[in-house]
C-alpha cells in the first residue's frame, strides 16, 4: 500500500477529510488536479452547524476573523429567515469567500497537497484501490474518496449514474467594483423572471450571481451590461458597477449519486451530490459529509470496518433533503409572472410568521437541526473542568460524559472519558450522540462501544 487513505480533490471537502485523518494519525494522499488557484468560488455562506464542526477542529475562529455575520436569510422580498434564536454558539451565517474557508482547512496540522495530480480511473479488489493516474502513476490504497466535484473521475470510474437534471440555465458571474456598495452584507432579491445575489469578498471586490430568464449556452460571451442591468432591474439600481476583472456563466445542476459507498470507494461533497446555490447549503454539506467519514475510516484502518456502514445510510438522506430544500428555495425564485411573485413573497411572510415554521426552517438552513434517526446531534456545552466539550473533541476521540459503572479502560485509545454527568452520554467525534445510558447500564454502554469504537483492546476480535 502507498498510503491508507487516498482523497481526490482538494476543496473544502477533501482539506477536512485530509485534516481530520491526519489528526488520526492514517496516512493519506490528497491529490488535486489543478496547480493553480482556480476563480470559481461560489461559496460564500458557512452555516451554524459547520461552524459547531469547524470549532470542533479548533478553526472556527480563525475562520470567523475573514468574513462578517449576518442574523438572518433574506429568502424573498422581506421574507427573512431568522437565525438568531438557533440553539447554538452560532446563531448565524457567516459570510466569507470559500478561498477563505479552504485556506483555514488547509493550514491544520498534517495537511499536504499533491497538486497536478489527475486519476483516470480506478479499479479495487477485496484488499484495496488502485488509482490510475494521467502520468502514468498508479497509486495503491486501503480506501479511496472521491471528493472531486459535479464532473467526478471517481464517480465515473465507478459507473455511478449522477441522475438529476439543470434547474436554472445561464447564470451570470461577475467580479466587481460598486461606486455605492450594497448597505447590507448580502444583497439578495428577486424580480419576476429575474435574481441577483451580490456578497463581499471583503477587500472591495464583490462577487456577483445574475439570471435574467435567458437560457443560453455556458460558452457565450458576457457583457458587464447585461449584468448591470439584471442588477438594476432586480433592485432599483446597479450600486455603480463597474471594472469587472472576471465575468462568466454556469448552470445550476440537482443530482444526487445512487450510492455514496461501493466497496473500499467512497463519494463527498459535490462528487456525491449537487445542489442549487439558493440556501448557500452545497459546501456546508460537503464539509459535514467529511466529518462523519474522517474518524470512520480511521477506525476501518485499524480494523473496525463495520462502522463505514453507517456512511451512506446517514449521509444520503442528508444529501437528498439538502437538494429538495435548495431546489424548492431557487424555483421559487426564478418564477416569471409578477403575478406569481407576489403569490410567492405573501406565502413565504404568512409561512415565516408561524413560529414553528420560522424555527423549523432556521434548523434546516443552518444545519442544526441534522441528525441521524436515533443519533442526534450534541450541543456544545461547559463541563465540570471547565473545557467546553467541542474542545475535547478537538483531539479526534470519542467522548464518554458522566460516571459509567463499566470499566471503559479497554476503549481508552479512541476514548476520553470526562465525569461530568449524572447519567452517561457516548458523543462521537462528529458530535453526535452515540448511546445515552444509566450509569448502571453496563451491557447497554458495552454495546455502544462495540458498535461505534470497535473491540476492547486485547479482545479476540480486536487481534
Amino acid at each position: 500500500m502507498d498510503t491508507d487513505v487516498l482523497i481526490v480533490g482538494a476543496g473544502p471537502t477533501g482539506l477536512t477529510l485530509a485534516g481530520d485523518l491526519a489528526r488520526a494519525g492514517i496516512r493519506y494522499l490528497l491529490l488535486e488536479r489543478r496547480t493553480d488557484t482556480a476563480n470559481a468560488t461560489r461559496a460564500f455562506a458557512v452555516h451554524a452547524r459547520t461552524l459547531e464542526e469547524l470549532d470542533a477542529r479548533g478553526v472556527a475562529d480563525p475562520l470567523i476573523a475573514t468574513g462578517q455575520r449576518v442574523d438572518g436569510v433574506r429568502l424573498f422580498g422581506q421574507a427573512q429567515l431568522d437565525l438568531s434564536g438557533l440553539p447554538t454558539r452560532y446563531p448565524y451565517v457567516l459570510i466569507t469567500p470559500q478561498y477563505q474557508t479552504e485556506r483555514v482547512l488547509a493550514s491544520r496540522a498534517g495537511v499536504t497537497v499533491t497538486a497536478g495530480a489527475e486519476i483516470t480511473k480506478i479499479t479495487q479488489d477485496a484488499d484495496g484501490v488502485t488509482a490510475f493516474l494521467t502520468d502514468g502513476r498508479t497509486l495503491r490504497a486501503r480506501y479511496l474518496v472521491g471528493s472531486d466535484g459535479v464532473h467526478s473521475a471517481v464517480r465515473e470510474s465507478l459507473g455511478l449514474p449522477f441522475p438529476g437534471r439543470s434547474v436554472v440555465r445561464s447564470i451570470m458571474l461577475a467580479d466587481v467594483r460598486f461606486t455605492t456598495p450594497p448597505p447590507s452584507v448580502l444583497t439578495v432579491n428577486a424580480a419576476a423572471g429575474a435574481f441577483a445575489f451580490i456578497a463581499p469578498f471583503g477587500d472591495g471586490w464583490y462577487r456577483v450571481f445574475a439570471w435574467n430568464g435567458d437560457e443560453r449556452p455556458d460558452s457565450d460571451p458576457i457583457s458587464l451590461d447585461e449584468i448591470r442591468a439584471t442588477v438594476q432591474r432586480v433592485n432599483g439600481t446597479d450600486f455603480g458597477m463597474h471594472d469587472p476583472r472576471w465575468m462568466s456563466r454556469f448552470h445550476s445542476d440537482e443530482r444526487q449519486a445512487p450510492h455514496y459507498r461501493v466497496g473500499r470507494v467512497f463519494l463527498a461533497g459535490d462528487a456525491a451530490h449537487c445542489h442549487s446555490p439558493a440556501g448557500g447549503m452545497g459546501m456546508n454539506t460537503g464539509i459535514q459529509d467529511a466529518a462523519n467519514l474522517g474518524w470512520k475510516l480511521a477506525l476501518a484502518v485499524h480494523g473496525h470496518t463495520s462502522v463505514l456502514d453507517t456512511y451512506e445510510s446517514e449521509r444520503w438522506p442528508v444529501g437528498r433533503m439538502v437538494l429538495r430544500t435548495s431546489g424548492a428555495l431557487v424555483r421559487l425564485a426564478v418564477v416569471r409572472s409578477a403575478m406569481q411573485q407576489r403569490l410567492r413573497t405573501t406565502a413565504a411572510r404568512i409561512a415565516l410568521a408561524v413560529p414553528g415554521v420560522r424555527h423549523r426552517g432556521a434548523l434546516t438552513i443552518s444545519g442544526i437541526g441534522i441528525g441521524y434517526g436515533p443519533v442526534t446531534r450534541v450541543p456544545d456545552r461547559t463541563l465540570a473542568d471547565g473545557r467546553r466539550l467541542y474542545e475535547v473533541l478537538r483531539d479526534g476521540r470519542f467522548v464518554l460524559l458522566g460516571s459509567p459503572s463499566l470499566d471503559v479502560g479497554a476503549w481508552s485509545d479512541r476514548l476520553t472519558p470526562v465525569a461530568a454527568a449524572p447519567a452517561v452520554l457516548l458523543v462521537r467525534p462528529d458530535g453526535y450522540a452515540a448511546w445515552s445510558g444509566a450509569t448502571s447500564d453496563e451491557s447497554g454502554l458495552r454495546a455502544a462501544l462495540i458498535r461505534w469504537c470497535g473491540s476492547p483492546v486485547g479482545s479476540v476480535a480486536s487481534r
